[in-house]
């Protein structure tokens, strides 16, 4: 069985889709929500899935990376899912969970990912620079923002009168499909 983390800042949509899409399935378990932000939709989402939630400071996941990273292993984490949690990730994280962290990105990276660029900041940037298309990218974690091992990137097009609201709404359908689909892959392993 794969136990798996979820890192969410925001309403955790893409964690309750996970939730939902593997509910009942024997080869995995969402153990943690693990949030930097004690008001966001995500809290009360995962405990209405009865999923542990750990709430924690960007310097505590600065500055005790250790002692979370124990906490993960005494959890049995084997897989960390990063579902629009804003923090970077340190190092010693990345060294405790080679290739078992992955990220969501609303964009076609390499294009407009790095520091502040998730959401409607995405969104705008790309509708801003005339693009005809975005969507998302899945990719490993790794030191630098957004430069990880792509995983698997899907594709919407940008309508001439797209607005952030409209595209926010296809990157949210692809996430939704594709997610999953990224997460099933490590179950085969």
């Amino acid at each position: 069985m794969l136990n798996v983390a979820v890192f969410a800042s925001g309403t955790g949509s893409n964690a309750e889709n996970l939730f939902n899409y593997f509910e009942g399935d024997n080869r995995i378990k969402f153990k943690i929500v693990v949030t930097n932000n004690a008001d966001a939709k995500v809290v009360a989402m995962a405990e209405k899935h009865k999923k542990n939630v750990q709430i924690i400071s960007k310097q505590s996941l600065q500055n005790y990376s250790n002692q979370l990273i124990e906490f993960l292993k005494v959890e049995k984490i084997d897989f960390i899912i990063l579902a629009g949690f804003l923090l970077k990730i340190p190092e010693p994280f990345i060294k405790a969970f080679p290739n078992k962290i992955i990220n969501l990105h609303p964009s076609l990276l390499p294009k407009y990912g790095g520091k502040g660029m998730y959401g409607d900041n995405v969104h705008n940037a790309v509708l801003n620079n005339d693009e005809k298309e975005s969507g998302i990218t899945i990719h490993f974690v790794n030191e630098e923002y957004d430069k990880g091992k792509v995983l698997l990137q899907a594709k919407c097009a940008i309508d001439e009168n797209e607005t952030i609201e409209s595209l926010t709404k296809k990157i949210r359908q692809l996430e939704f499909k594709h997610l999953p689909e990224v997460v099933e892959m490590f179950l085969q392993d």
